[in-house]
């Protein structure tokens, strides 16, 4: 059986550069405004390129929101690109306040969101942010599986008129996507069919998801994974129409399991179609700096992990 996954990895932050380039170039509307972070998230190459559409906050956040939010009032599209962490945590009153309250066109990109971001330390790593936008009105939250769906989801966001926060992640990942993929807010993507169990999964964990689906496959497991791009807005009725289908939902996240999409998910089953479920991600705990197959296996979110609690939930 040939995989879902490409051989091919693509890091999702070289894309988004060269995409927001492209955007700064073609749109005078856009602006990109960094948080001193540019050589880590990649968008130094509008700065080398295209200085006069570059603007360095420093290490501001608070400040650098606020500019976003002064800029969108005049009528501009400024992106704000710093690490999911810092975004998150730091700017969350002048985000809440001066943008998502009024509901301007700013669009925030969080690099290096969760567990792995590189051995930068704790501090760096991001666990709550899907959960912390996804609580703010007039907000769109969007986590890409692959660097395909990365360009997929900018090229939605530029001719979105609203605020978006869009999660990136540092490594390489397997290429999920052709190129005439066509992202749609508010919609899943079935990536694998199967009638035993449904992993609902997003972002970077979607690519291990699959890998987990084909190897219990290899078991005569069915496994279905649904990919949920757009964590709000949520497609509810594919999230209804699993349940119906497979009769045990598993949701699989890079992320912390409280507030992000396995809360979503929960949310949806209790007041529609409840259906047993487990969520992966991770426990209330906090995290820590090491290598990205010792986090992965530490905090439950490798392969061989979700398979295990896929097995034990088709055993009960």
């Amino acid at each position: 059986m040939a995989s879902l996954l490409s051989e091919r990895k693509e890091t999702m932050r070289d894309i988004f550069g060269e995409t927001l380039l492209q955007f700064s170039q073609e749109d005078e509307k856009v602006y990109i405004v960094d948080g001193d972070l540019a050589n880590s998230t990649k968008i130094d190459i509008v700065a080398m390129e295209n200085p006069q559409k570059f603007l360095q906050m420093g290490i501001a956040e608070q400040n650098m929101l606020s500019v976003c939010s002064g800029l969108a009032a005049t009528g501009l599209q400024p992106w704000a690109v710093t690490f999911a962490a810092f975004l998150s945590k730091r700017a969350i009153d002048q985000i809440q306040v001066q943008i998502a309250q009024p509901n301007l066109n700013v669009k925030m990109v969080g690099g290096y969101s969760g567990l792995l971001t590189g051995l930068t330390g704790k501090t760096h790593q991001s666990l709550e942010d899907i959960a912390i936008f996804r609580s703010l009105a007039n907000m769109t939250v969007l986590a890409p599986a692959d660097s395909v769906e990365v360009k997929k989801m900018m090229e939605f966001a530029r001719e979105y008129d609203g605020p978006v926060y869009i999660r990136l992640a540092r490594d390489p990942y397997p290429i999920i996507f052709n190129e005439d993929y066509n992202f749609q807010i508010g919609k899943a993507v079935y990536l694998k069919e199967g009638t035993d169990l449904t992993i609902i999964s997003t972002g970077t964990q979607t690519s291990r998801a699959i890998e987990a689906a084909e190897l219990l496959q290899e078991e005569g497991l069915s496994i279905a994974v649904l990919h949920m791009p757009s964590i709000k807005p949520l497609d509810e009725a594919a999230v209804v129409k699993a349940a119906e289908k497979t009769g045990y939902i598993v949701t699989a996240e890079e992320h912390s399991i409280y507030g992000g999409l396995g809360s979503a998910v929960a949310e949806v089953l209790a007041e529609n179609k409840p259906t047993p479920m487990q969520r992966i991600g991770v426990k209330d705990l906090n995290s820590e700096s090491a290598p990205n197959e010792e986090l992965l296996n530490k905090y439950g979110l490798s392969v061989s992990h979700m398979a295990d609690v896929i097995r034990i939930a088709l055993k009960k």
